[in-house]
């Protein structure tokens, strides 16, 4: 569509419960239009036979106008309603945790402390010997029962040192076509 009465830019502003859908000069900034956007009602409806374009429900001292909106792109019109939906799942999640914080509140206190002469018995002593004894059926030294340990790797000096002297980088000999 080419013939269009106002062109501009759309801002999206959730502002806790409310969501504002505001119509502005693209290059002053100045307000064109507000639609306060409930989710519950037709403030916002899609146009069926396109994906870009949406009639929005613009109210102002109790008088009512439906306006035609349109994106360019699809992408800027995805972008729109992905804005819109995030509003309602916002919504949605604080609703949800509100629900869940009464009904923690409501739930009876449960005393989960120590009574008087109450008492707790742990047993640490033997805590390694269930392991040990698992590892040692796979790999062990058969006269003590321990797992053997390997030793510690070289250096990184050591290794370096041995690559230098080793008797085969002294016997490589270099080909004339490599450079």
């Amino acid at each position: 569509m080419e013939a269009f009465l106002w062109k501009g830019r759309l801002r999206v502003i959730s502002v806790g419960e409310k969501c504002f859908i505001k119509l502005e000069d693209g290059t002053t900034g100045e307000l064109f239009a507000q639609c306060l956007y409930d989710p519950d009602t037709n403030t916002v409806e899609p146009v069926r036979d396109s994906s870009r374009y949406f009639v929005l429900r613009i109210e102002d001292d109790g008088r009512h106008a439906f306006i035609g909106m349109g994106f360019q792109e699809r992408s800027e019109a995805f972008d729109f309603q992905v804005a819109l939906q995030d509003h309602v799942k916002h919504l949605k999640i604080e609703k949800e945790s509100a629900e869940y914080s009464k009904k923690a509140l409501e739930q009876p206190k449960r005393d989960y402390s120590l009574k008087e002469g109450q008492t707790i018995r742990l047993k640490i002593g033997n805590h390694n010997t269930r392991h040990i004894d698992s590892i040692s059926s796979i790999n062990t030294d058969e006269s003590t029962k321990t797992v053997p340990l390997l030793p510690p790797p070289p250096s990184a000096a050591s290794v370096r040192k041995k690559q230098s002297i080793s008797p085969a980088a002294q016997n490589i000999q270099r080909s004339p076509f490599l450079f």
